[in-house]
């Protein structure tokens, strides 16, 4: 029997690390002489009170509903992938190629090629750290980070020697040609009415982004490999006593993990940049990290946080644009969401599971 209803493990607990961490961060705001609640209200009307902030907010959380369903997917098989970031910049390789090198018609059939290309680069690029652990035995956390490193010493390679147009010295591929320019939510909403800011990034990715939240969850809770990945995260004695391969579990999961990172590349290469520029990335293979985390795993909840994280950056913008509170404090913020919701996690759970046990023998 469970020590704690279901909806106290993916709801109660990460509220409850949330407002721990917004209380220390609220803290250190008093600490530096700025005013909290102030700075509250700044974050929430720069991040969601216009559609412009809101245009702002889905951008970021679309890049890390990507990178979190990465995570998630791996930690389902108990592999800690911290290569998204090398996953996703590969991705943009991918996404690059697709649209520099094919002229497409519409940006419809551009689309499905550069998710297509995405998802097999960010897939490769996790393929070498899957074979070493599958086959060789070295650590997945271990490769998967100096995987990052090499990734973007490559992708600088490409950008400056190969990709990089004549007599340009922005170590940048040329602008992507129009038709293969990604709607904004803008473009989308406004044939039904809807207004929304022309200057916002968020694009037709969002939804990408929604759909692989679904797929994500039909994968691993409706199909047989989805089965297989828990089992062997779970028990890999059990699994191995099932007939469930270690070899092929670990090598399939981190392709699809990769997979999942290289597709975030859509958003801010093809549908932010519109051309790939060196750390376009910005990080979010890492906060992707902090989401899967926070969501449990779950793609709802990777959506969540997600969206959490999204609206830390750009309320943070906002901070640092109007106050003299430093940038640097939205990271310590985002920092202490990851210190409550990860290491410090068992801190809340023990003491809600307790309360549970004991309610539970007080009304049997």
């Amino acid at each position: 029997m469970d020590k704690m209803p279901k909806w106290a493990d993916v709801v109660l607990i990460p509220l409850i690390s949330l407002i721990l961490a917004a209380i220390l961060s609220a803290l250190v705001i008093l600490g530096i002489g700025e005013d909290p609640v102030a700075a509250v209200k700044l974050m929430v009307s720069g991040a969601l009170g216009s559609t412009y902030g809101w245009g702002y907010t889905l951008y970021y959380a679309t890049n890390f509903v990507f990178t979190g369903l990465a995570v998630a997917v791996a930690f389902h098989a108990r592999l800690f992938n911290i290569g998204g970031e090398g996953q996703a910049m590969l991705g943009g390789l991918g996404v690059a190629m697709v649209c520099l090198y094919v002229p497409w018609p519409h940006w419809s059939i551009a689309l499905l090629a550069a998710m297509a290309a995405a998802m097999v680069f960010g897939a490769a690029w996790a393929a070498i750290p899957a074979y070493l652990q599958a086959k060789r035995g070295s650590h997945i956390v271990i490769t998967t980070i100096m995987f990052n490193f090499i990734a973007a010493a490559f992708l600088n390679y490409m950008l400056v020697n190969v990709m990089r147009p004549e007599g340009s010295m922005d170590p940048a591929t040329e602008r992507f040609p129009e038709a293969v320019h990604l709607p904004t939510l803008h473009e989308l909403l406004a044939p039904i009415g809807i207004s929304f800011s022309k200057a916002a990034p968020a694009n037709v990715s969002f939804l990408v982004a929604i759909l692989a939240c679904f797929v994500v969850w039909a994968l691993i809770w409706r199909t047989r490999l989805g089965y297989e990945i828990r089992a062997y995260g779970h028990s890999e004695t059990g699994a191995l006593y099932a007939g469930i391969s270690p070899v092929r579990i670990t090598i399939v999961t981190m392709l699809i993990s990769g997979a999942l990172a290289g597709l975030m590349a859509i958003n801010n290469v093809m549908g932010e940049a519109e051309r790939l520029v060196l750390n376009s990335t910005e990080g979010a293979g890492f906060i992707g990290i902090a989401v899967a985390l926070m969501g449990r795993s779950h793609p709802f909840g990777v959506f969540l946080a997600a969206l959490l994280f999204g609206f830390l950056y750009q309320g943070g913008a906002e901070l640092a644009l109007w106050t003299s509170i430093p940038r640097e404090l939205i990271v310590v913020i985002q920092a202490l969401v990851i210190l409550f919701t990860g290491a410090l996690d068992n801190m809340v759970r023990m003491p809600l599971e307790k309360l549970f046990l004991s309610l539970r023998k007080g009304s049997a």
